[in-house]
């Protein structure tokens, strides 16, 4: 800032940085202020030449944390009811007997490739019957990230499948007559 001139709205928002960040603490809590306070500086900053009267900035910007807070509390309802729908959704049991006794078993050695995190939870879900909740929770990541893990996993090992198996991985692996099937 040269002497003499006004300041510019970004040094307005800037030197009342740790006020802004009171306010919006006192809302959502310490952990997630910093976040929402700087998503609402780069919104501002993006709308600063809307701004007709410099006098009314700090009322503006409180308008824009005052929305920020608002879309906070919003994503972390919205991430609540997703993860309370993917709890609540019923869970295909794990392979019974009776059909892992039809089940190729080429896939097995397929599934140690895969990385680590992802044959874990495809391990846990597909094959022992776990609900990707309780994956999750075991592996002390979101429900989401899990069912993330577990798509990878599947897709990976589907093309793993068609490379190895060819035509057994397109008809379900059933009654299997592959190389892998008979090595094992």
């Amino acid at each position: 800032m040269v002497a003499g001139t006004p300041p510019t709205p970004v040094e307005v928002l800037l030197a009342e940085r740790q006020r802004f960040l009171a306010f919006v603490a006192k809302r959502v809590g310490p952990d997630d202020a910093e976040d929402v306070l700087q998503g609402a500086l780069v919104r501002a900053l993006s709308h600063a030449g809307d701004v007709r009267d410099d006098d009314r900035l700090v009322a503006w910007f409180y308008r824009i944390l005052r929305n920020a807070v608002a879309d906070h509390w919003r994503a972390r309802a919205a991430a609540r009811r997703g993860d309370e729908a993917l709890r609540a959704e019923p869970w295909p049991e794990a392979v019974g007997p009776e059909d892992a006794a039809a089940l190729c078993r080429c896939f097995e050695p397929l599934v140690a490739t895969l990385p680590p995190d992802q044959a874990r939870v495809l391990r846990r879900v597909d094959l022992e019957g776990a609900r990707p909740v309780e994956a999750a929770a075991e592996d002390g990541i979101s429900p989401n990230l899990a069912m993330v893990r577990l798509h990878r996993a599947r897709r990976a090992l589907r093309e793993r499948l068609i490379a190895s198996c060819r035509t057994c991985a397109e008809h379900g692996c059933l009654d299997c007559s592959c190389r892998s099937s008979r090595a094992l």
